[in-house]
């Protein structure tokens, strides 16, 4: 690695490690600290084209960041599965701040490469939080977990079907979301659920364990305008790409009434930027658009319909992906709790017309 000259120069300052950099929550994290006064060290090997083809990269991302930024922002084309690696730029640079975000986002794809899947999400993690620990154990450490480290487990809940969605009673004690308190044992993951379960623990128990300033931010549907959506990931990006561009979309089971929170970047960034300045050892966060903002299948279907005056081209089959939520929506109340000035700037409607902006201009 022939980086020294350039990481040196970010010595002594305010520096953040922000892994994954060039993806949807990275690069919003990117900007977001670098305005707060941040330098920030970006890894991001584009490994979204390796999964999911070259109209998923995130190449773009991380030429314009690089572009805009400049001497803020400097990008390492690494792989987090390299302790090598990782550890040299721990041992170069005192970070304040690391934002994992760097993962293999697909529980579908991950029935393809399991090895592939448990490297860059589990052990991945583990060479972060080594490092973290015994080059900068006063910084603080963030994950991006993921809402599917419950399982299948809250398809076990008892549904209504109304007439565009699944939904709870009102008197239901999971109305108002998933929180941190669902078992997260005997049910189904999908080996990507399992790969990020591991890796959310790692991260909890080298806080409680070490006592170092981490946290677990179990996502629902994380979404935003730089969102490279593909056909098994990210569903609302993908959805309104595909109605833009007639692309046919396949929809699987429950009658396309299953029901997903949607948290834009912008939102979830903030939630980090709160963490960071009252950090606590070893938390664990359920973060989402909770109630405030939610969609079913059909009603973004019907919502970007009218937004791009086109019928969506679908495909329908009975049969549902395995593991895959009827209904979620994140809980997000002990977050407010430890953080009450934390709150929205976007709902769901603010978020999909900012995406069918996106869509329209693109």
């Amino acid at each position: 690695m022939r980086h020294c000259g350039k990481l040196n120069s970010l010595m002594n300052k305010k520096v953040a490690l922000i892994t994954g950099s060039a993806g949807l929550i990275g690069s919003s994290a990117v900007e977001f600290f670098i305005e707060r006064d941040f330098k920030v060290i970006g890894i991001d090997n584009d490994m979204r084209a390796y999964f999911f083809g070259s109209e998923a990269s995130t190449r773009p991302n991380q030429e314009y960041l690089s572009k805009k930024y400049k001497d803020k922002y400097y990008h390492l084309d690494i792989d987090i599965r390299n302790k090598e690696a990782i550890d040299r730029i721990f041992r170069e640079n005192n970070f304040e701040l690391i934002i994992h975000t760097a993962s293999q986002p697909s529980h579908d794809w991950a029935a393809r490469e399991p090895f592939t899947d448990f490297e860059i999400n589990a052990n991945g993690t583990l060479n972060l939080l080594e490092s973290f620990r015994n080059y900068c154990p006063q910084a603080v450490f963030i994950f991006t977990s993921t809402n599917k480290v419950y399982g299948d487990r809250p398809n076990q809940l008892a549904f209504d079907e109304l007439e565009t969605r699944w939904e709870l009673s009102k008197e239901h004690p999971f109305y108002c979301g998933v929180d941190e308190g669902m078992d997260v044992d005997n049910c189904l993951h999908s080996l990507f659920g399992a790969s990020k379960l591991a890796a959310d623990i790692l991260v909890q128990e080298y806080g409680k364990y070490f006592n170092l300033k981490t946290a677990s931010f179990r996502g629902g549907c994380l979404t935003g305008p730089t969102h490279q959506g593909a056909q098994l990931h990210g569903f609302l990006a993908y959805l309104a790409k595909c109605i833009a561009t007639s692309k046919k979309y396949n929809i699987f089971g429950y009658k396309a009434k299953q029901v997903r929170d949607n948290i834009h970047s912008f939102d979830c960034v903030n939630a980090f930027w709160h963490f960071y300045n009252k950090p606590r050892c070893g938390e664990v966060y359920n973060i989402g658009g909770s109630r405030h903002s939610n969609v079913s299948m059909n009603e973004a279907i019907a919502y970007f319909e009218k937004a791009f005056n086109k019928k969506a081209n679908v495909t329908y089959s009975n049969q549902a992906r395995r593991g895959d939520h009827i209904w979620y929506i994140s809980n997000v109340d002990k977050f407010k709790a430890h953080f009450p000035q934390w709150d929205y700037s976007y709902d769901i409607f603010k978020i999909m017309d900012e995406i069918s902006r996106v869509n329209i201009d693109g």
